[in-house]
């Protein structure tokens, strides 16, 4: 199972891929998401599982810092499961742009 950080590595990769299948999260797996990896593994040769906690998920209120980041405990039961790459963006490269001022 691969770890890629950015775009241009995953779309380097998946280039060569006949069918893949994306699981969007934003980490912290349970037992549904491994559910969600086992489905995608029947309808593509290729499993992307992404881990995004994403800012502009949380409102003013809602504690984006709080959030339950498990990257490691993630990708273990990722493996577990057969995904083929864990995409783990920044979120600089998610959102060059982005400015946590406003």
């Amino acid at each position: 199972m691969q770890v890629i950080q950015t775009i241009t590595e995953l779309r380097r990769v998946l280039k060569t891929q006949a069918s893949i299948a994306l699981v969007p999260t934003m980490g912290n797996l349970h037992a549904g998401h491994i559910h969600l990896v086992e489905i995608a593994k029947q309808h593509a040769q290729c499993v992307v599982v992404s881990i995004f906690v994403n800012p502009l998920q949380f409102g003013v209120n809602e504690d984006l810092a709080s959030y339950p980041r498990t990257l490691e405990a993630d990708c273990e039961k990722l493996k577990a499961a057969g995904a083929d790459i864990v995409f783990t963006p920044s979120v600089g490269e998610a959102y060059p742009d982005f400015n946590t001022a406003t």
